[in-house]
Order: structure tokens, then C-alpha cells, then sequence
């Protein structure tokens, strides 16, 4: 049985013209001060909340960050553009992510979609835990400490997603999501927006999508203001072989990034499956300082339940490699 893959032929009725140009109007509002925001972007500063630059599920992980025209995500399209959930054809779907950050960093995801019919809500969690720390003070000697204790620090985010389709081949998705990093006793938090795009041109199987994420004012760290890690994306995706319910499908993607805290970067990335029961994937990042290639597998075993289970290896250079688990289910 089919778990993450959902196609326009499922997809609801088209609805009248005048209601879906009405339709627009907040997609608009939602991606218009971004792109005029993007006009301002540097290259040559730092943003907080870098966290949420880190990809959540195995399979964006897999496909070199890649995924933004794809559409059969399910609920973990809540972390990479949330127009996707609109062509979900589940009523309910969930997804759970793990991997072991460097220096000993566990980075959690979590998310679920409910699909009454008329658009579709989410929520999505992230939480990368530090660990605990020493904490030390000044001993008697020169440069000689002792340990009094510990403490924590984590970064959390937690966002609410609504997504529908405008027509049968245009959906559009919008984000609101808390987020927070906490030291010891200090900590810093914002209100962040994320929004997208996805459309079927009608070529083939080519969509195309846009988005911008982790939009939001300035924010303030004990007396320091730092601004948000925010990202103008555009990407497309096509199968070149295949499609759905095809024995062999081969999917090629390619993502444009404009980050306000880095220089431009080009991502690509492909999948072929068989039979939707197995799926290799791979990807490349152009430009990035320290990662490069991706490599993953998916597992669509055919239970009563339908579960399928995501694995990636990412490589960072002189960094190693970092492994992903993602775990979905949808009905």
C-alpha cells in the first residue's frame, strides 16, 4: 500500500475560478513582504536559531535538501514547504525523525497532519538537546576550576500548519511556529512564519514551488539582538520515469536557496523506486562549506497498517557523517 506518495489524480475537484482567485489573496499577503524582504538579504552576516537550517526527515536529508516541489511527504512536509500537505489524499498522518547530532547532539522531529476535507492542519516539533553540562567556578588555585553542578541547553520549535488546495494542480501553505533556545538560565524565543507554494504545470509530471521560512523581527539574546535564519527557496521536481503505480519510477529534483546569513546554494537530488517498496535516493549540495553528498533508502514494507521507514547518510566534509531515522504512517 502507498504511504508518502499522493498524485493529482486523487487530488479533490477543482473549485470555481472566482473562489480560488479569493483563494489566493492570502498566499499572496503571506510571500510578498518575503520577497521584497529578500531584496535586503546579506551575505556577510550571522543569524540565531541556525537550528532550524538543520533538515528534519531522512528523505529531504537523502535528497540533499531537495524536496520542496514534492507533494508526498505527508505531515513531514510541515518542515520543508507546507504547501505540500495540500495534496495529501490521507486523512491522518505522522512522522517521527531522529539523528545524533555532532558532539554528542540528539535532534528530535515530530509531526501530524488531520485532512477533513476541506484543507488540511498540522503541527510540527523539533528539539535538538545539548545534553548537560558542568558548571564551574573559580577554584583557590591559578587557573584551577571546580565543578559546583550542571545545566541544560536545548532549542525547541513547535509550529501550527494550514494547507489546501485552490485548485486541482495549485495548493498553497502557511506556518506559525514558537521558537526558543534556552541556556542554563537565559534563553531567547521569537514568532516565526513560514510559507509556500506548489504548483503542476501541466508538462508532464513537472511542479514547481517557492517558499520562504523562519520569517520573522529580530531577536534578543541577555542584551544582544540577533536576526533569523531566513531562506527564499524556489525548487522543481519531475518524473522522468514512471509515475504512479509504474513498477519503476525515477524522480529528479533540483532547489535554488537564497539565505540571508550565507551565499546563494543549488541543491539536486533523485529517487527511483520499485514498486513503491523500496527507494533509493541520493543528492549533492553546490556550494555549501563543508557538505556535500546524500544517500538514503525507503522502506514501504506493505503492512495492514501502512508504515514505511526512511534512512539517510549525510556527509559534512572534515565534520563526518550523520545518520537520520524517519518513521511515518498515514491511513
Amino acid at each position: 500500500m502507498r504511504v508518502a506518495r499522493s498524485s493529482t489524480m486523487n487530488a479533490p475537484r477543482p473549485r470555481q475560478p472566482r473562489r480560488w482567485c479569493f483563494g489566493l489573496l492570502p498566499v499572496l499577503l503571506t510571500l510578498l513582504p518575503a520577497m521584497l524582504g529578500a531584496q535586503m538579504f546579506k551575505s556577510n552576516a550571522t543569524a540565531g536559531f541556525t537550528f532550524l537550517e538543520v533538515p528534519v526527515s531522512a528523505r529531504v536529508a537523502a535528497l540533499g535538501e531537495s524536496s520542496l516541489a514534492l507533494s508526498d511527504q505527508g505531515s513531514a512536509s510541515v518542515f520543508d514547504n507546507p504547501a505540500g500537505l495540500g495534496f495529501t489524499t490521507m486523512t491522518h498522518s505522522i512522522s517521527a525523525s531522529y539523528a545524533p547530532w555532532f558532539a554528542d547532539i540528539k535532534n528530535y522531529g515530530f509531526s501530524y497532519a488531520f485532512n477533513p476535507g476541506e484543507g488540511v492542519i498540522a503541527l510540527g516539533a523539533i528539539l535538538f538537546d545539548y545534553g548537560t553540562m558542568p558548571r564551574t567556578v573559580i577554584g583557590d588555585g591559578q587557573k584551577v576550576y571546580d565543578i559546583i553542578g550542571s545545566f541544560n541547553a536545548r532549542s525547541l520549535a513547535v509550529g501550527l500548519t494550514y494547507s489546501r488546495m485552490l485548485t486541482d494542480r495549485f495548493a498553497f501553505g502557511t506556518t506559525v511556529k514558537y521558537v526558543k533556545e534556552t541556556i542554563d538560565i537565559y534563553s531567547a524565543s521569537n514568532v516565526l512564519f513560514d510559507g509556500g507554494v506548489l504548483y503542476y504545470t501541466g508538462l508532464g509530471t513537472l511542479r514547481i514551488a517557492a517558499s520562504i521560512q523562519n520569517f520573522g523581527v529580530n531577536a534578543t539574546f541577555i542584551n544582544d539582538q540577533f536576526k533569523m535564519p531566513s531562506v527564499l527557496k524556489m525548487g522543481a521536481a519531475m518524473d522522468v520515469l514512471g509515475g504512479k503505480d509504474a513498477e519503476t519510477t525515477i524522480t529528479l529534483m533540483a532547489e535554488a536557496l537564497h539565505p540571508n546569513d550565507a551565499s546563494e546554494k543549488i541543491n539536486v537530488g533523485g529517487e527511483v523506486g520499485w514498486r513503491n517498496v523500496l527507494i533509493l535516493r541520493g543528492g549533492y549540495k553546490f556550494f555549501a562549506d563543508e557538505e556535500s553528498y546524500s544517500l538514503g533508502l525507503g522502506i514501504n514494507p506493505g503492512l495492514t497498517v501502512p508504515v514505511s521507514l526512511d534512512i539517510a547518510v549525510s556527509d559534512y566534509g572534515r565534520l563526518g557523517t550523520i545518520s537520520r531515522l524517519t518513521v511515518q504512517c498515514g491511513i
